[in-house]
């Protein structure tokens, strides 16, 4: 991964920005979706590691991995849930996906089958999950444009219909990996009202910085904000 979007310890809770207010840590979780091998599993490795393996092993239900950037004056850390693509894991999407602030829909360009069923998982996160969830459409394996089954043209014409990031991507080459992660976290709220009238905690959605976070099982219910007082 490069380095340039990973910030050194905790610099970036503790900076300030220009008007002097403490720099902000946000925590989102992200989830990704797709048919089997259409590459999930290899953005994920490419956008944490800047690695890419040519024959990635099946995901077995999900994995978990974390990387975090700089979105203006704000550190954001995207907790990335990388779920298995085989219909029978697909009964514990909801689990995954349940409190999720952003999902990446994944399909293989080369593959006409993968984007039908990518549009039944973005009909599903806008049915079951959170109103406000940010969504990304990735049509993956960019590098076999030659062998292309979907035309850029009919994709982005689906994500504008539904309000969809869109990019094609390429784990192999880095085409745009980068990019789609960090056009969501831009897309992400900084700024949520957290309390209530009376100004008390409503418990939902505040991270306070620095604070661990238990990232088991389904109960990621993470937002944004909170300002370092470091």
């Amino acid at each position: 991964m490069t380095s340039n979007n990973r910030p050194a310890g905790n610099a970036a809770a503790n900076r300030s920005t220009a008007n002097g207010q403490a720099a902000r840590t946000c925590q989102f979780k992200m989830v990704l979706l797709g048919e089997s091998a259409v590459g999930k599993s290899s953005l994920v490795l490419r956008f944490v590691k800047g690695q890419f393996h040519e024959y990635q092993e099946s995901t077995i239900g999900a994995a978990f991995l974390t990387q975090t950037v700089s979105v203006d004056d704000t550190t954001v850390k995207l907790e990335l849930w990388d779920t298995a693509g085989q219909e029978r894991y697909h009964s514990l999407a909801p689990m995954y996906y349940r409190g999720a602030q952003a999902a990446i829909v994944v399909y293989d360009i080369t593959n006409a089958d993968t984007f039908s069923r990518a549009k039944v998982w973005v009909k599903e996160l806008q049915r079951q999950a959170a109103p406000n969830i940010v969504i990304a459409l990735a049509g993956n394996k960019a590098d076999l444009a030659a062998k292309r089954q979907i035309e850029v043209a009919d994709a982005q014409a689906y994500a504008e219909e539904n309000g969809l990031i869109f990019m094609e991507t390429s784990a192999k080459t880095a085409v745009n990996v980068n990019d789609i992660f960090m056009a969501i976290a831009k897309k992400l709220p900084k700024t949520q009202d957290s309390s209530t009238p009376g100004g008390k905690s409503s418990g939902g959605n505040s991270i306070t910085v620095d604070r661990p976070v238990n990232s088991g099982g389904s109960g990621s219910d993470v937002g944004c904000c909170g300002s370092s007082t470091k």
